[in-house]
């Protein structure tokens, strides 16, 4: 097909949908001579999800405009990023992506032989290769390497060199896989910045930077591998898929930070170039969708419900994802799954078992569901004058009914609109007639008089958002909270506000992906 458009149709295919192109007159100049040469990498950490059918269409754009494709197995970057592979998993991780990157591509009809797949340990460890991270590394600042992963390396508040290695290998990779253009996130947009600057420093040329906006997850929040309600997995059951995309954040006619419909945006209409959205006959009946900005002005408008517009993406979606989980219904493909990614509670329980004095009753973090939410109402309880009504956001279909304590220590406007941290998996309890339905949580002194202040989630945080303690990103919360078991309580013990202000779990910090939790003045402080 790609012989049949003219370089302006080629630039419009390969451009469409994206969020920005670095380098766009350079792109025409390359198509007025001869096909693009772009690449697409990615490392192999945490199970691919959904939100990979993005760039997975936009690996089909390219190919349709006549491109030379390369998708790039980025193992040795997996590593590099504070380990988010283990080395010993490294080769089972790179062999699993491979493999069920492949099957979305097949499940979307690319044509596998016209992309070329590599893994970057199959040229990332050659002399040549080495020296110039060697060379590059003479030139470059730790300032401009921290600066350039903040969005994509995990961070941390002691940074491994690995992590400060990361960008420039990135870079270098542009020259190695000799491409004219890397396709990302925008997320990735300051790796693409450092590259601009530094390969030239090399002798190298400068190239292309083409990017995808960040499709949110199903929490409103990105989707992302680490949070497992935000994302649904590719080899999730229908029955998975239906639970998440019933509990995903789809408020009648908002439609920003809308992970469904930025689905449909971004991955249904390329592949299809309709979408038809299913109801009953008394609401109208089934309407097809030619355009996406007329079902989004419907959306607006109410015209379309969140659960038809739920119903028709999940169908879609299944036809998607059965093909990749039919071709991983193997023994084999089963074996590797298994051993990629081990559940991480039995091997917690191999090492409880093979520990001397362990303790069975042991709890971490990760099993409690803290969300940053937003006040959106707040009253005085109609029956206690010393509790707060009030209405939280986190990211559901309905805010959160939750009663706080907070009417002696924080007036009620300083509670209106403002962003908080919830505690979500508490068993839901009434007090004095209402059902609280989640623990805001809050710093407090120590010593008298008590001062009690909400705690403040990172700026620019959305309602949603998981909080966690850092090092314990990765485990599953539990849906609920046994009151017997006394989770909570045995954390909350080591629950304190840092010299520097920050909420932290046995010195842990407290985090979402955009930086750490705080309070703003009760440093030393307990958290409840």
């Amino acid at each position: 097909m790609g012989d049949e458009l003219t370089p302006r149709e080629k630039c419009h295919l390969i451009t469409r949908n994206l969020q920005e192109v670095l380098g766009e007159d350079k792109l025409m100049t390359i198509l007025k001579e001869r096909d693009l040469k772009v690449y697409w990498g990615t490392a192999t950490t945490g199970k691919p999800h959904v939100a990979y059918f993005v760039p997975m269409s936009k690996i089909a754009d390219f190919l349709k405009a006549g491109c030379e494709v390369t998708i790039l197995f980025a193992d040795l970057h997996a590593y590099l990023d504070n380990m988010k592979a283990p080395w010993e998993l490294l080769e089972l991780r790179t062999h699993y992506y491979e493999t069920v990157i492949k099957a979305m591509l097949e499940s979307i009809g690319v044509p596998l032989d016209k992309l070329k797949f590599i893994r970057g340990t199959d040229y990332q460890l050659s002399k040549e290769y080495t020296l110039d991270v060697y060379r590059l590394s003479s030139l470059v600042t730790q300032h401009d390497a921290k600066k350039a992963g903040a969005e994509v390396v995990k961070q941390v508040e002691h940074p491994l060199l690995s992590g400060l290695l990361y960008p420039g290998l990135q870079a270098l990779d542009e020259e190695y896989l000799k491409v004219d253009a890397q396709f990302g996130g925008v997320d990735q947009r300051k790796i693409f910045t450092f590259a601009e600057k530094y390969l030239p420093s090399l002798g190298y040329a400068k190239r292309l930077h083409l990017m995808n906006p960040m499709v949110p997850g199903l929490t409103g929040t990105k989707m992302s591998s680490s949070e497992e309600e935000s994302k649904i997995d590719l080899l999730d059951r229908k029955e998975d898929v239906k639970k998440k995309l019933k509990k995903a954040f789809c408020e009648p006619g908002n439609v920003e930070n809308n992970g469904i419909l930025s689905f449909i945006k971004h991955v249904l209409f390329p592949l299809k170039s309709e979408f038809v959205i299913l109801r009953d006959t008394k609401w109208g009946g089934n309407k097809t969708y030619t355009t996406y900005e007329e079902l989004e002005k419907d959306f607006a408008t109410e015209v379309v419900h969140p659960g038809d517009l739920k119903s028709s993406v999940e169908l879609a979606l299944n036809k998607l994802l059965d093909p990749i989980r039919e071709k991983f219904n193997t023994p084999e493909l089963k074996k590797l799954t298994s051993t990629a990614y081990p559940d991480p509670s039995k091997s917690k329980a191999s090492v409880k078992n093979s520990t001397k004095n362990s303790n069975p009753e042991d709890v971490v973090p990760s099993q409690l569901d803290i969300r940053v939410g937003k006040v959106v109402s707040v009253e005085k309880h109609p029956d206690a004058d010393s509790l707060y009504l009030e209405k939280i956001d986190v990211g559901e279909p309905e805010p959160r009914t939750v009663i706080s304590g907070l009417v002696q220590f924080v007036p009620k406007e300083q509670l209106q609109d403002r962003m908080v941290v919830l505690l979500c998996n508490l068993k839901p309890q009434k007090m004095r007639g209402v059902e609280s339905q989640g623990m805001l949580l809050c710093a407090s002194s120590v010593g008298e008089p008590r001062r009690v202040e909400p705690l403040d989630p990172p700026a620019g945080s959305c309602p949603g958002e998981r909080v966690y303690v850092e090092g314990y990103e990765s485990g599953q919360p539990a849906d609920e909270l046994r009151p017997k078991k006394r989770v909570f309580e045995k954390l909350q013990a080591d629950f304190r506000i840092s010299e520097d202000f920050v909420a932290q779990w046995k010195q842990k910090n407290f985090m979402t992906k955009l930086g750490n939790v705080s309070c703003k003045t009760l440093k030393g402080g307990n958290i409840s």
